[in-house]
């Protein structure tokens, strides 16, 4: 190992960055709300500590929807915050890493040890709370690499870049603005949860809503009626045959998983008097994109489905669907792309073991990196099975294990002065 990785790799200080992400975790930072903002400004500054040129930019919300590509928002918001750091020298940034502040919200808080979820809890090796996996722990590992950085004294010949995001998990938001204000670099690293994995391509997921018609009636006399709950199930029906059709063949890099493009249901909402017959039912819900595929072609196939069902009722009024919130295309690292082969060399360096090389049945910011040319793929701490969860945790040691692999491929692929 060459003097300067080594010298970065010493400076690392573990406890330090448990500690930073025990703090980040208590900023209750769900997309869309104030304290999204105040983690992004507190980045900001930890960010300019550790010697890096920041800028922070107020997002033009209104402009960004005219875009082109815009990705769609489902959080209600008034503002958004960018952040993009790098450090000095001459040209693009060699390497970026990635990672975005927000979080889902909670859920039932009752369904939470201790019900409270932002409380950082520590037990053993794992630290629990929202946003502990999906993905404060990749992001607190991009910033101690920052800060490893500077403290070891190593100059780097080309500029290592650090982004911090919102609005990850309604879209991309953040990430469609950071690449709009012309941040970029010839490589990126996004830390969302991979557990050891490398994961070079993601499936895509699309916001669908379905609105079923019915027909009031007292419901005495229901059967002057027609049940939207009733005549919707047939559409559902067809959705999950849709989705095992979509899901026939499924390319290697899914490692077994035998469907990376779910269609989910997630709210349905229907009827407003209980002792009426309920004359609308809305649905809303996911569409999973597979790899490479147009996603006007995956939405022609799923209104293709639902307007094919054999009902008459309805055939003669038939369901409204639409797409909003966030559309997430599917994404991949270009093949044979040296970045694959720099991070696995990082991970086998630091841990004596070589990760493998997998596919996520989710969308993320990695296909708006890599439509705006970026090479993008990624690795960081966490296991996904956790995240959007009451028992959302990560491992310490996974921590401190992706981190120093981070600072390897930064120092490597920056190289040193």
């Amino acid at each position: 190992m060459h003097d300067a990785e080594a010298r970065v790799l010493n400076a690392l200080d573990d406890a330090e960055t448990v500690t930073l992400l025990a703090d980040t975790v208590r900023v209750p930072s769900v997309t869309g709300t104030d304290a999204e903002s105040e983690l992004q400004h507190r980045f900001a500054r930890l960010l300019t500590e550790a010697g890096m040129d920041v800028d922070v930019w107020k997002l033009d919300l209104a402009g960004l929807t005219g875009r082109p590509g815009f990705p769609g928002t489902e959080a209600p918001r008034t503002e958004g915050y960018g952040v993009a750091a790098v450090t000095p020298g001459e040209g693009p940034p060699a390497l970026a890493l990635q990672g975005h502040v927000d979080v889902v919200p909670t859920g039932d808080l009752a369904k939470w040890e201790g019900s409270d979820p932002f409380a950082a809890r520590i037990a053993g090796d794992v630290l629990h709370g929202r946003g502990a996996c999906d993905m404060k722990a990749g992001l607190v590992a991009n910033l101690a690499v920052a800060r490893a950085i500077k403290r070891s004294g190593v100059r780097l010949a080309r500029p290592l870049a650090v982004h911090c995001v919102i609005s990850e998990e309604d879209g991309g938001l953040g990430a469609f603005a950071t690449l709009a204000r012309g941040h970029t670099a010839e490589a990126a690293v996004i830390t969302e949860p991979t557990s050891g994995a490398v994961i070079t391509a993601n499936a895509g997921a699309l916001t669908f809503r379905l609105e079923i018609a019915g027909r009031a009636a007292h419901g005495a006399t229901r059967y002057e009626g027609v049940n939207a709950i009733e005549v919707f199930w047939p559409v559902f029906e067809a959705l999950r045959r849709l989705e095992a059709e979509r899901n026939r063949d499924v390319p290697g890099l899914f490692q077994g998983n035998a469907m990376p493009y779910p269609i989910e249901i997630g709210t349905v909402r229907a009827g407003d008097w209980a002792s009426t017959v309920p004359d609308l039912l809305i649905a809303e819900g996911r569409l999973g994109v597979r790899l490479d595929e147009d996603p006007a072609a995956a939405r022609a196939a799923f209104e293709q489905a639902v307007a094919e069902v054999a009902h008459p009722w309805l055939r003669a009024n038939p369901p409204v669907v639409t797409w909003p919130g966030g559309q997430f295309a599917s994404g991949r690292l270009p093949a044979g792309h040296e970045l694959l082969g720099e991070v696995r060399r990082a991970v086998a360096d630091t841990t004596g073991t070589q990760p493998a090389e997998s596919a996520a049945p989710y969308g993320s910011d990695l296909r708006l990196y890599t439509a705006g040319g970026i090479p993008t793929l990624h690795y960081g701490p966490g296991d996904v099975r956790y995240a959007h969860a009451p028992r959302e945790q990560v491992r310490l040691s996974e921590l401190r294990t992706v981190t120093r692999a981070l600072a390897l491929l930064a120092v490597r692929r920056c190289g040193a002065l």
